[in-house]
């Protein structure tokens, strides 16, 4: 099967990596620069696994010359809508679309733009991330990818994919409940992303001061509070593991929002933090953490865009003047 994997970054870098290694037809969609430096220095992978390095087909939006099978979609959510149109043209009558976002709005957008047969849910399981060199560098060993149908029935696209996708290096299934794992992994990606970047420290640093872990409790219970609301009630297990992992003494457990903030990139935290607080607003439910959460990152995105936007103003002007 031909694969279009939309985005080299830390998730689909590391997931096309893994599949180009496993020797499947893989091609890139990037951008000019990225593709230079794939091209170059190949796609370099650090993992507790074992590093690796691999040299994959990469094109650029205008060098789209055919369709695919598979479009393995993982780029960040505010670069969606842009993304869709970039790989618009890659889109034929049979592709399948397996799109690994955060939150839920990307599925609207992505069937109302190709229609609902050709969207799977998915979801991965990873920590990674860019390091300077733009290697892409695997913080812990889970490494799991999850595809279905919305239905949840085990045929059509989840079936045509499956194939390619399994024995590629990482853990690879059919999802038969693939939206119940989505909302779940959106309460996951919420709780540690709305108590870390709203306090500033990893896991074991907030526990370690008083009041933190009931706060970490308190943001898990406020998500899931959201989810059963809207029909896909976290299950006991997944709670409890959860309840577990955050409040880990020691733990240098952070969120991949929090490692953005860290860095000074952009945060996604409408997808992340408002879809779900509207949900929740929608239907009465009581959330001050996951509030105070969003106006602290909504405030920073804010402040960010406006230096930035300063900054680029400073140095026109002062182009001009010389």
């Amino acid at each position: 099967m031909r694969i279009l994997v939309v985005g080299a970054g830390a998730v689909g870098g590391y997931f096309g990596g893994r599949l180009a290694q496993a020797g499947r037809d893989v091609t890139f969609l990037v951008r000019p620069h990225r593709a230079e430096t794939i091209r170059a220095g190949g796609l370099q992978v650090v993992s507790p696994h074992g590093d690796f390095t691999v040299y994959p087909k990469t094109i650029t939006t205008t060098e789209i010359a055919f369709t695919y099978d598979v479009i393995l979609l993982s780029v960040k959510s505010f670069a969606l809508l842009s993304a869709i149109d970039d790989f618009a043209s890659a889109i034929g009558p049979q592709t399948v679309i397996v799109p690994v976002l955060n939150g839920m709005r990307h599925m609207d957008l992505l069937m109302e733009r190709f229609g609902k047969r050709a969207v799977l849910g998915g979801v991965c399981v990873v920590a990674t991330e860019m390091d300077p060199q733009g290697r892409i560098v695997q913080l812990a060993d889970f490494q799991s990818l999850r595809y279905g149908e919305l239905d949840g029935q085990k045929t059509g696209g989840a079936e045509a994919v499956d194939p390619a996708f399994r024995g590629a290096g990482f853990d690879a299934a059919i999802s038969t409940q693939i939206l119940q794992d989505m909302w779940q992994k959106w309460v996951q990606l919420t709780s540690l992303g709305a108590i870390t970047c709203l306090l500033r420290g990893n896991i074991g640093e907030i526990v370690a001061v008083p009041g933190g872990a009931d706060l970490s409790l308190t943001a898990l219970s406020e998500c899931a509070a959201i989810a059963g609301a809207c029909g896909y009630p976290p299950s006991a297990a997944f709670l409890e593991e959860k309840r577990t992992q955050i409040t880990a003494v020691g733990s240098s457990l952070t969120s991949s929002m929090y490692r953005d903030l860290m860095r000074n990139a952009p945060v996604e935290v409408n997808t992340i933090l408002g879809d779900l607080l509207d949900y929740g607003r929608k239907l009465g439910i009581s959330t001050p953490i996951l509030q105070a959460a969003f106006v602290n990152l909504s405030i920073y995105q804010r402040v960010r865009n406006i230096d930035r936007t300063e900054s680029a103003s400073s140095v026109t002007e002062s182009a001009r003047r010389q």
